[in-house]
């Protein structure tokens, strides 16, 4: 990508959700670095004041907690680490707070969980109080709510709630800011002749195997979770530019249009909202597996799945569960919610349309999974 384009691209957005990792808020100890805030604050202002509304999707709610309780290590164990964060994400947003204040700037802090955003409904609320905050002028800071979500419904890192982040509020760009420059074609803290990756169109297999684990004492994930962060924006035709929040005016160069950190370009072709939300923000129930024929119909013509192109159903689920329909390779074809429950499903496996009420006793649809509700995984790449 040329300059004048990744400028022309930075020249478009009007909405940018920022992810600031615990590496970037931490010194060599593990240990919130009150000045990383202010300087924070006067970059996220300078951008905001050029026009930019900034959503915040902030780490470090553990590594505030680790250092009020004085531990050294970072706990495993799920309630653990809920107790840290509880002790910490007080001590965080008063550093934002506080940093931003200086600015003239006002913060609100946003909790949210992966179950929260899974019903449409609370996805909705939480999208229209946020912005309801930036037509006030406020700037959120969003958190996974860890004093309250469980292993099973956690998003695992806020890489990803950023990724999701960026859906909910139509973001145009998503920065995700750490201790390293970017995307190298091995781990540059491992290899000397490591080359950086400057520009990413599309994220495949080879993209995926370079991003290795890059974990530290307060962070979780590493450049994996970015990579898969990414190409959840990039499904939403939104780019995603990682870089090093280390770096003094890191942001204010981005917005110049200077090419620092790796740029993911967005999908060329792109999902709308209900869609991005069904296939990255839910979590599958249950799988189908269909035939060579049902596989085709989905997935070549953009049809919907017919009981007749059943040949399996696997795990318990109800009406409206998201599932995922496997081809007889094995092979995840599609996602979507479903019309029927399994019990129902399996019932009908193989039947035409026509002679579905005759054997539940009644019909909700022709349709197992309507195409409005269906998303084709093999062109998201997930």
């Amino acid at each position: 990508m040329k300059k004048r384009d990744r400028k022309a691209l930075i020249s478009r957005v009007k909405k940018v959700v920022i992810k600031i990792g615990s590496s970037v808020l931490t010194n060599e100890y593990g240990e919130l670095s009150e000045g990383v805030f202010d300087e924070i604050a006067r970059e996220v202002s300078r951008i905001k004041s050029g026009g930019v509304e900034p959503i915040l999707v902030s780490s470090g709610a553990i590594a505030a907690g680790m250092k009020k309780l004085r531990l050294g290590e970072k706990p495993k164990d799920i309630s653990t680490k809920q107790a840290i964060a509880a002790c910490g994400q007080s001590t965080l947003i008063w550093y934002y707070e506080k940093a931003f204040s200086g600015f003239g700037e006002r913060v609100a802090q946003i909790l949210l969980t992966h179950d929260g955003l899974s019903v449409r409904k609370r996805f909705l609320n939480a999208r229209k109080t946020l912005f309801t905050l930036l037509r006030m002028g406020v700037i959120p800071i969003v958190n996974e709510n860890d004093t309250v979500a469980v292993e099973e419904i956690m998003f695992g890192d806020n890489d990803n709630l950023a990724a999701l982040v960026t859906s909910l509020v139509e973001a145009d760009l998503l920065i995700l800011l750490s201790d390293i420059d970017g995307l190298y074609n091995k781990n540059p803290r491992n290899h000397s002749d490591a080359e950086f990756i400057s520009v990413i169109e599309e994220i495949d297999e080879r993209v995926k195997e370079i991003a290795g684990e890059t974990l530290g004492k307060t962070t979780t994930g590493g450049m994996k979770t970015k990579i898969e962060a990414s190409k959840t924006a990039a499904a939403f035709g939104v780019p995603t530019i990682i870089a090093n929040g280390k770096n003094s005016n890191t942001l204010s160069e981005i917005f110049s249009g200077k090419e620092l950190g790796t740029l993911f370009l967005p999908a060329k072709e792109k999902i709308n909202a209900r869609k991005h939300w069904i296939a990255f923000t839910l979590k599958p129930s249950g799988e189908i597996i269909i035939d060579d024929g049902a596989r085709r119909a989905i997935t070549s013509f953009g049809k919907s799945l017919l009981p007749a192109g059943i040949k399996e159903v696997r795990g318990e689920f109800e009406v409206g569960e998201l599932v995922k329909c496997i081809d007889e390779m094995g092979v995840e074809v599609a996602r979507g919610l479903t019309c029927y429950g399994s019990d129902d499903i399996k019932k009908i496996v193989g039947a035409k349309t026509s002679n579905i009420e005759k054997i539940l006793g009644y019909k909700y649809s022709d349709e197992i999974i309507h195409r409005d509700d269906l998303v084709v995984i093999s062109r998201m790449g997930i």
